[in-house]
């Protein structure tokens, strides 16, 4: 009897090991399809929630389309900006100020450049602008520096470029 007890148990010990090998065989994911289904999981998620929110303002589309429109308010006074003569060279010389930039003996470019244009207008000459700060560029800033009360060491920087733009700003 002890025998047919234990050969019992053997069978059913054995048929719910197999029982179970066979549910965790069918079940078992590989790490890459694991990770697939959860962000499956997240992008729905995702989905649901931005359906809400379309679901959302397109019902505060039609409430505020659904409302009459406030007429628009009538200005007392149109401001037009002011336009100076030279307002190119105003942003040009805004520009170099506001980029703190120093100009010397031997510096070149286009900024070298926007500085004998204005030497040319306030000095009333032609000379030519051949972007290169020289010899005669450094006497003529000096001028400048020295009639409007600055150090005048030559060199063009933010103090000397706010003095230059208040100039042409006076010009008619």
């Amino acid at each position: 009897m002890e025998k047919l007890k234990f050969a019992l148990f053997s069978i059913v010990t054995l048929s719910l090991l197999g029982l179970f090998g066979y549910w965790a065989i069918t079940t078992i994911q590989s790490g890459t399809e694991n990770v697939t289904n959860q962000k499956l999981k997240q992008a729905e998620k995702e989905n649901a929630d931005l359906q809400t929110e379309v679901q959302n303002l397109t019902d505060e589309i039609s409430t505020l389309q659904s409302k009459p429109a406030e007429p628009a308010p009538v200005p007392n006074k149109v401001i037009t900006p002011t336009v100076f003569k030279y307002q190119s060279l105003i942003d040009e010389l805004q520009k170099l100020e506001s980029g703190n930039v120093f100009l010397k003996l031997k510096s070149s470019g286009a900024k070298v450049g926007t500085v004998q244009n204005f030497l040319n207008i306030y000095n009333n000459t032609s000379n030519k602008v051949d972007n290169d700060y020289g010899g005669s560029t450094v006497t003529a800033v000096a001028a400048f520096q020295k009639d409007m009360g600055l150090n005048a060491d030559g060199q063009a920087g933010p103090n000397t470029f706010s003095k230059m733009i208040d100039w042409l700003k006076k010009q008619v």
